[in-house]
């Protein structure tokens, strides 16, 4: 009896080998890419025979000596849903499939950013969404060292509905669902992006050896007990910071949430804005912040109403009259609260707000929206607020992210869609590459020339996005990081079957989350009418293509002019800036001749040079050209 128990033990892993299985990608609601060769693969046990039936055709293979299989299918037409059965000695029934252009979306937060967080935006877009013909594919935010991945750890293909519109990209949604409604064919999206992921993260090993820093550290990462000693120190250094600030606060002692507490003794400043402008100064550590407003009976009627607190660095916790209302544990997030039901009373009502800053200035963003809204009715939380320091601590030195180091996300996150047909890329990142901007280009384009080569897809569409504008804008002409990566991404348009879609123009400069997504989906579509499916259209704004000089002045000609330039907003261009022989940039005067801009300055005599747009955040950009798109930022100059 225990003999025969030890070869059933044994013979258990020989069974599940012999069972044809399918990667995650494979699956019930997926998209497949027509007119092209198509891969259906899996695996089983060594040399089985497998079938797999679609459309009306059956196509036979043997599994290899590692028990893999595949099967190449060609010219799809358009269409769905369908079915397809998969047999070995097993046999898997797949359904609701369709036929249609597949794009793989990626990048950092700005792509991963769900429609949750732009609903304000976009609530009756979330309300009405309903689309069986547009389906998203989530790829598991993991990452590995060691090895490539064959398969995914999760993940499903889901049709649009109001109820999983929430969590699909926003970006990658509004690019959907402007080529479903102009090519009337279904669209796939295959989501692998990840928030903060630098570049070198997406990049397989072998092309990392460009980059011998970065392919250096991802060796490094190889080691289990390397990550595990880096995350265990992090762990025990942040975990004690935060041990130590709830320790030590005063205002959880005394509970300063508590709606009847004496603030007789606090003091006072303006919000929104940073305690290290008043007399608290630039202390790190754990502020109370409380203010009482006025309620009338008829909104105690309505439903509960929404509390919005801007953005706030870092973390906060908010009581309404004592009672927890939410908290949001780091800055980037909108802080969008529903006051529990029952808890507000006619009359005086108080808010308290316990915020943690690590490093840095804490407090709260300017520009952003504070206030109580009713169903007809808004109470404005900006002005006067009091304030106490619970816990001042010394700042946090923040954690070593290790899913962004060089190769981690590539290894899990990439390698095991390759075998996947693809239309084409889209890609908006670069924020986490700002503070290297220099070697930007090379490090994107070896990204592009690596992807392509990994899917066998040598001039696959890869369009991008260009950074947005963000952070303080600035009066006079001075050297940025930020325009510094735009300008790498703009000569990364020298690669084959690339485009870019600029958006300097819909950022918000106390957000490096714009919630404008539908322009950048909408501009990442018009780029796909020419790059991918090859239409005589003007794909975006007007791109620098070269200049003279005639006399004090530069004339700059331009491509992508289409119906001609234009002025927006205004009757002057803005943020043109010239510079002479010094390297010096001055404010600039521009005016549009026909599909030229003449630049000058009576500051600069002899001018040698003219940039565009060049700061991190031009506000209030307005050239453009008559087909509604904007010029990208640009330079003429390699300093």
């Amino acid at each position: 009896m225990k003999r025969l128990l030890l070869r059933l033990m044994l013979g258990l892993p020989l069974l599940v080998q012999a069972q044809v299985s399918l990667p995650q990608l494979i699956n019930d609601g997926m998209v497949l890419q027509r007119n092209a060769e198509i891969r259906i693969w899996g695996w089983s046990s060594k040399g089985e025979s497998v079938s797999v039936s679609f459309l009306e055709k059956t196509y036979q293979v043997k599994a290899d000596r590692n028990g893999k299989w595949f099967v190449d299918i060609s010219d799809l037409p358009a269409g769905g849903p369908y079915r397809m059965t998969i047999k070995g000695k097993n046999q898997i029934n797949l359904k609701d499939l369709y036929v249609g252009d597949v794009w793989l979306a990626s990048g950092q937060s700005n792509m991963e950013l769900p429609m949750s967080r732009v609903e304000p935006m976009y609530s009756k877009e979330i309300e009405s969404a309903s689309n069986a013909a547009i389906r998203f594919f989530e790829v598991p935010k993991t990452y590995n060292f060691e090895e490539a991945k064959e398969d995914l750890k999760g993940g499903e293909w889901m049709p649009v509905t109001p109820q999983n519109i929430g969590q699909f990209s926003a970006v990658a949604y509004f690019f959907a669902k402007n080529l479903n409604e102009r090519y009337k064919v279904p669209i796939g999206i295959i989501n692998s992006s990840l928030g903060g992921s630098p570049a070198e993260a997406w990049i397989s090993e072998e092309s990392l050896k460009k980059f011998p820093d970065y392919h250096d550290e991802a060796m490094r990462y190889k080691s289990a007990e390397f990550r595990d000693s880096i995350e265990q120190s992090d762990s025990e250094r942040i975990n004690s910071w935060y041990r130590k600030s709830s320790k030590d606060d005063i205002g959880i002692a005394k509970n300063w949430q508590d709606e009847n507490i004496n603030t007789s003794g606090w003091q006072e400043m303006e919000i929104p804005g940073y305690w290290a402008d008043e007399e608290l100064g630039a202390k790190n550590g754990v502020v109370w912040f409380r203010r009482k407003f006025d309620i009338s009976s008829e909104n105690l009627s309505n439903e509960a109403p929404e509390l919005l607190m801007g953005r706030i660095v870092d973390a906060d916790s908010v009581f309404v009259n004592g009672i927890f209302a939410g908290n949001t544990t780091y800055q980037y997030p909108p802080r969008r609260y529903k006051i529990p039901e029952g808890v507000l009373k006619k009359g005086k009502n108080t808010i308290s707000i316990r915020v943690i800053n690590e490093r840095g200035r804490g407090g709260f963003v300017p520009d952003k929206p504070y206030k109580i809204v009713f169903e007809d009715e808004e109470i404005d939380l900006e002005g006067k607020w009091k304030y106490k320091l619970g816990a001042e601590m010394p700042p946090l030195r923040g954690q070593t992210f290790i899913r962004w180091k060089p190769l981690g996300l590539y290894n899990s996150m990439i390698n095991p869609l390759t075998d996947y047909t693809i239309k084409g890329v889209i890609w908006y990142q670069g924020e986490s590459n700002t503070d290297t901007s220099d070697e930007y280009r090379q490090l994107f384009s070896t990204l592009i020339r690596d992807w392509r080569k990994k899917w066998d897809q040598e001039t696959f569409p890869f369009l991008f996005v260009q950074l947005a504008n963000f952070m303080e804008a600035k009066e006079e002409p001075a050297d940025s990081n930020w325009a510094r990566l735009r300008d790498a991404q703009l000569k990364t348009l020298s690669l084959p079957q690339t485009g870019m879609a600029v958006a300097i123009d819909i950022g918000e400069w106390n957000d490096i989350h714009p919630l404008n997504k539908k322009a950048v989906g909408d501009r990442l579509a018009q780029t796909a009418r020419k790059v991918a499916y090859k239409e005589e259209v003007v794909s975006g704004g007007p791109v620098y293509n070269s200049f003279t000089r005639k006399g004090n002045s530069i004339i700059i000609n331009f491509d992508n002019v289409g119906k001609g330039l234009m002025i927006k907003n205004g009757k002057k261009l803005k943020h043109f800036a010239i510079a002479g022989k010094d390297h010096q940039f001055f404010r600039a005067n521009a005016e549009i001749k026909g599909d030229k801009v003449i630049i000058s300055s009576p500051k600069v005599k002899n001018p040698v040079a003219v940039r565009y747009g060049w700061a991190d955040n031009p506000e209030g950009v307005n050239f453009y050209n008559k087909n509604g798109f904007p010029a990208s930022p640009f330079r003429t100059d390699d300093w």
